[in-house]
């Protein structure tokens, strides 16, 4: 060992750099460090000097300093993060410098005017922790620091820092209350809104940053096909590259009240996607998933993820905007908020049908021009003939024709607009081609929409293409992997009687009634396909569940009644038998589901 004497001494040490530091010289190298060197020269060199901290060394875009007092660094860091926002303000978000601040307390080795050891390192590994214009402290620097300066100290907890041998506490510093108050903050728009930041490369490879900035771009386009969404541009979303982020920082600087981040890491010829969906009010996490493929055809695995991520995105933020209205006065609803009610009310059952087109009627008065609300309005009409819930068919028919067509005269360009009216065009017996013609306009306008497919679907079994349906159906699936429509198993089990393929058909609507197992067609189909399977026990006990719901979903249902009540049903079965109506136009499809009824409620074919 050697006998020669360590000077040691206990420090505050204060670690700092540039976010983005790259970037901003990559965009103008000459301009950056002019800026740079007015900065030091203007602001930090003599607000150190102020506070007796002593410029240990510094680097390209970044300064180690020593000071003697945690008071007197922490007082310093804040002041110059303050100096910096004022300079930043009206500055483009891309081109802003901001800093980011570590601060330490701990035993220190000097030698020739350099400070090394773990009170050093812990400093820096805090600074990569701090957003821009953000500093982060260990507790320490807090305990000392608490009650001396007018700043507020959130808790990060305990994190495992790179070359520590423990793990050290981490509190994120704040402004206090009045500054905070002061900070500018873009309104929120009246559609949701999103941004899509940058995915972080988490490869080490310099060759991936290009496939996940590709990701993101094509996100961001997948997106802005969704019409009631605003979503911020790349060019906005970019500024934020090679950044700590605080989403709640990124809400406030972008007014969005939506962010969705993520990585890429590739292993060998693999890859793997990951993505967040984060509430910036609240930092909930409202929805994450991995996507994994392989890196042979880059472009087309950006294009399977980014339909994917939007396809499972949007019913998510769908459910977000619901709950949030949700919780909204009824005295301050908008016609936005009472469409949102009303989509979470239709599929409620025959009350729920009733209160939706209540909540409709109003968002209508309000705002006569609205197209998703005389899309979802048509669509619930469409709903209570499906169902035999319709008091007067012929009036409700005619009605549900009008709210579709004046939803197209205000929103022809919205893809859920289009599908919901060619839904109901076509299966109220209006023009089928151009009906179909709609809802393919849907699909291109936006082909990563789930309901977009799901309608195809339908519009093509009423055309009598049923394989062509199926394959709709199936997309409509593979889009919404976690959150299914569950009449897409109706679909494909529908489209497999019709191609009397009645074994994988009885398997597809069994499955349909797992999701949904109150759904009147899909137990009608059932029983359809057990009658021409020559299972009619099992068909008749369809109808009797038939009858159940019917009773159950009636307004006054009582537990109270029975099976004894299965004829109204078969009556108004009959009914449909005697009237031949339906929506699939093919007649050789017609015939084969009205013989099958037929079948199930005991009559000669």
């Amino acid at each position: 060992m050697s006998g020669e004497r360590v000077e040691r001494r206990l420090a505050a040490v204060l670690a700092a750099d540039v976010a983005g530091y790259s970037r901003l010289i990559g965009a103008d190298e000459e301009g950056t460090l002019a800026r740079l060197r007015a900065i030091r020269r203007e602001l930090t060199d003599p607000k150190i000097t102020e506070h007796r901290g002593r410029i240990v060394k510094t680097t390209g875009d970044g300064l180690l300093i020593e000071f003697t007092s945690v008071v007197d660094a922490l007082r310093c860091a804040v002041e110059v993060q303050e100096a910096m926002h004022d300079k930043n303000a009206g500055v483009p978000p891309a081109e802003r410098i901001e800093f980011r601040v570590g601060i330490h307390q701990g035993d220190v080795v000097v030698e020739d005017g350099d400070i090394f050891g773990d009170g050093v390192n812990i400093a820096a590994r805090l600074e990569g922790l701090a957003e821009p214009s953000g500093i982060c402290v260990s507790a320490r620097v807090q305990e000392d620091a608490a009650g001396k300066l007018d700043l507020v100290f959130e808790d990060l907890g305990e994190r495992e820092l790179k070359n520590i041998a423990r793990p050290v506490r981490v509190f994120r510093v704040g402004p206090s209350k009045a500054r905070l108050d002061a900070v500018p903050t873009l309104p929120l728009p009246e559609k949701p809104s999103i941004a899509v930041l940058p995915f972080a490369n988490l490869s080490g490879d310099p060759e991936q940053e290009y496939f996940a900035d590709g990701m993101v771009e094509e996100i961001i386009t997948a997106l802005s096909r969704i019409r009631w969404l605003f979503v911020i541009a790349r060019n906005s979303s970019f500024t934020y590259k090679e950044q700590a982020i605080d989403v709640k920082r990124v809400g406030r600087e972008l007014g969005v009240r939506y962010v969705l981040e993520g990585s890429v890491r590739k292993a060998g010829g693999r890859v793997r996607i990951t993505a967040q969906l984060i509430d910036t009010n609240t930092g909930a996490h409202l929805w994450a998933d991995r996507f994994d493929g392989s890196l042979e055809d880059v472009f087309d695995l950006q294009d399977k993820v980014a339909s994917s991520v939007a396809g499972v995105i949007e019913p998510a933020l769908q459910a977000a905007e619901i709950r949030r209205s949700a919780e909204r006065p009824t005295s301050d609803l908008t016609a936005y908020d009472l469409y949102l009610r009303a989509l979470s009310l239709y599929e409620t059952g025959r009350a729920g049908v009733e209160r939706a087109l209540e909540l409709l009627r109003q968002a209508i008065e309000r705002d006569p021009g609205y197209g998703p609300a005389l899309a979802l309005a048509a669509h619930c009409h469409q709903v209570l003939d499906i169902i035999g819930w319709a008091k007067d068919p012929a009036a409700n028919r005619s009605e549900g024709i009008d709210l579709a067509r004046r939803a197209l005269r205000v929103a022809r360009e919205d893809p859920d607009v289009l599908g919901r009216a060619a839904h109901a065009f076509g299966y109220f017996g209006e023009d089928l081609d151009a009906a179909t013609a709609l809802v393919d306009r849907a699909r291109e306008l936006n082909p990563s929409f789930a309901l977009g497919w799901f309608r195809s679907g339908w519009l093509r079994l009423w055309h009598g293409n049923p394989d062509l349906a199926i394959e709709h159906f199936q997309t409509s699936l593979r889009l919404s992997p976690r959150n299914p429509i569950a009449a897409s198993f109706l679909g494909i089990g529908v489209g497999h009687v019709l191609s009397r393929q009645f074994e994988e058909a009885r398997t597809m609507l069994l499955r349909s009634l797992q999701e949904s197992p109150n759904s009147v067609p899909s137990h009608r189909w059932l029983a359809v396909c057990c009658a021409h399977m020559g299972r009619l026990e099992e068909a008749r006990e369809m109808i009797n569940r038939l009858q159940a719901i019917m009773l159950y979903a009636a307004p006054g249902a009582s537990p109270h009644r029975n099976h004894e009540h299965c004829e109204p049903m078969q009556d108004r079965l009959r009914a449909v038998l005697r009237d031949g109506a339906s929506p699939y136009r093919n007649l050789e499809h017609r015939e084969l589901y009205l013989s099958g009824l037929r079948l199930a409620l005991g009559e000669t074919v």
